[in-house]
């Protein structure tokens, strides 16, 4: 199973507010779109990812309308 650094990334939807919430943390998963799909609630969730070269894997998630992203960076 690889492991990964997980940032996780929630946009703030307040009008005035810029700032994001960012979490970090360490997860083995031989799948991270999957992982991300296992940890999301919410009636629509629609999920879409990208990855790099160096095996980095982002995920784009719209979960009820809030987006959040989650970059699994290889360890």
């Amino acid at each position: 199973m690889a492991e990964y650094e997980l940032v996780r990334e929630i946009q703030n939807l307040c009008p005035n507010n810029q700032m994001r919430d960012i979490f970090f943390e360490e997860v083995e998963t031989d799948d991270p779109v999957s992982y991300v799909r296992s940890i999301l609630r919410g009636r629509a969730v629609e999920l879409s990812s990208e990855t790099r070269a160096d095996g980095a894997v982002t995920v784009y998630a719209s979960v009820d309308g809030l987006t959040q992203k989650f970059i699994f960076t290889p360890i």
